[in-house]
């Protein structure tokens, strides 16, 4: 005859996570990064047919030579406010992918108590105790490693957020520093032909009084000159305006900017730029890269949410020491054991937790199409910044050429207008077309500098993996 025991706690334990472990399944679908419509080539001609060097574009602004722009785009990734505010995002989404990896393990605890008791005459009674107390919730169907692959990816969504906030910001500062010394250049085009209509008023003035001239002539030579000083105060605004958003970006208050500001001409054009084929530039591209991961995290909800249909299985157990004083815990004390398995599980619950996979399921198509929808926004932010460089580059030629023959034709007009050989209408006709045409040559080299500017956005540059890293992201101080 054979007799039997209880089976002690630890090898019933050690059996109940054999079995469950055993059938451990990870629930929903598996991440498949979903192809990318992107053609063959560009449709607009590229500057280059070169893979684009994505360690060249991560400071792109270097290439225009112009050491202030440089310093101001610098300043701006270290102080801007909205930065500073994207790298605190990056570092709570990577905080809270350690709390769901922290999940994968055992929680694992201390506690202490003490009581005292006394019945009738009797002494009192006193009993001590201490002991850990450890937890796991058994992740059988995958929903806990759903959540970790979730939260990895909210944080290379968020990372990826933070390079897309920074190529905009350095953009951004390009371009309002493009049109601050576009207007510089534009205002001094105004005064330099405002000097020259206030000397043809004066000699309208002499010739009127001479009786070579008709005091109509008068006025419509100080009618000239007045329309072009009333230009002046709309391009002293425009300037200020764009020091003060320099200023801004920059982490400064308004108006810091404006002395440091007041002189300078517009970046050199670089020689070239390696364009890419429209593959690269997507992989380069940080807008591309979150709403890809967006759409990874939503897929590993799916998971999540399928998980919490199952039962959830648990173990918890403790150990700990039980004494009538406390200097016998550490001698000659009881000690005190327990190991539990639990099982929990929803019975009913009218659909909810089917319901809560079909919206989560719904959400993941919803990030597909959003990614598509930025795929293809990417496209056309090149295609059209290669439009407009190439646009803007005739456009400048064929201006710059009006430009020249303007000049002429009022150096000539000048000539014979003084020489009596033709009448002041000429003169007039020469002096706005010659302001005109210097107005708009300014004008579309900063165009131009600006469609530069646009490509090398488009293109995914200004950011590197360096910007991202921990160390990066640490807290910046106020600025002094």
């Amino acid at each position: 005859m054979t007799s039997s025991r209880p089976s002690h706690p630890r090898t019933l334990g050690a059996g109940l996570l054999a079995v469950l472990l055993s059938g451990c399944a990870t629930l929903g679908p598996d991440y498949v990064a979903p192809a990318q419509p992107a053609p063959t080539a560009w449709h607009a001609n590229p500057v280059s047919a070169a893979a684009t060097d994505s360690a060249s574009i991560a400071r792109w602004w270097q290439a225009l030579g112009d050491a202030e722009l440089s310093a101001l785009v610098e300043q701006a990734l270290r102080r801007n406010p909205d930065l500073q505010s994207s790298r605190a995002a990056l570092r709570a989404a990577r905080a809270l992918e350690r709390v769901a990896r922290a999940g994968q393990g055992p929680n694992v605890g201390a506690s202490g108590a003490t009581s005292a008791s006394r019945s009738g005459d009797a002494a009192v009674s006193e009993s001590w105790r201490a002991g850990v107390d450890a937890s796991w919730e058994l992740d059988v169907f995958g929903g806990t490693r759903r959540g970790v692959e979730a939260a990895q990816a909210d944080r290379e969504a968020v990372s990826a957020t933070l390079a897309s906030t920074q190529a905009s910001l350095a953009a951004e500062v390009a371009l309002n520093y493009v049109t601050l010394r576009t207007s510089q250049a534009r205002l001094e085009i105004a005064r330099r032909n405002l000097a020259t209509q206030l000397e043809t008023l004066q000699l309208t003035d002499w010739r009127a009084q001479a009786g070579l001239a008709s005091s109509v002539d008068v006025e419509q030579a100080r009618t000239n000159a007045e329309q072009t000083r009333a230009q002046i105060p709309s391009l002293q605004t425009s300037i200020a305006q764009a020091a003060n958003h320099l200023a801004v970006l920059t982490g400064e208050a308004p108006g810091r900017l404006q002395a440091s500001l007041a002189e300078g001409t517009l970046p050199a054009l670089p020689t070239a730029i390696a364009v890419g084929i429209p593959a690269e530039v997507l992989r380069q591209r940080p807008d591309v890269q979150s709403a890809e991961r967006q759409l990874a995290a939503e897929t590993a909800r799916i998971g999540v949410a399928e998980a919490a249909r199952y039962p959830g299985f648990s173990l918890s157990g403790s150990i700990g020491l039980e004494a009538a004083t406390l200097g016998a815990l550490g001698n000659g004390a009881s000690v005190i054991r327990s190991l539990a398995a639990g099982i929990s599980g929803v019975l009913f619950d009218g659909g909810a937790l089917a319901a809560r996979v079909d919206q989560q399921d719904a959400v993941r198509e919803q990030r597909l199409h959003s990614y598509r929808s930025t795929v293809l926004a990417a496209l056309e932010d090149v295609e059209n910044a290669l439009t407009a460089l190439d646009n803007t580059a005739r456009r400048r030629e064929a201006l710059a050429a009006a430009s020249t023959a303007a000049r002429n034709a009022n150096l000539l007009a000048a000539d014979r207008y003084r020489s009596g050989l033709i009448d002041f209408r000429t003169v007039l006709e020469t002096e706005r077309s010659l302001l005109s045409t210097e107005d708009s040559l300014a004008s579309a080299e900063g165009e131009r500098l600006n469609a530069v500017i646009q490509l090398y956005k488009a293109l995914g540059g200004g950011w590197s993996r360096a910007d991202l890293t921990e160390s990066a992201d640490t807290p910046q101080g106020n600025p002094s």
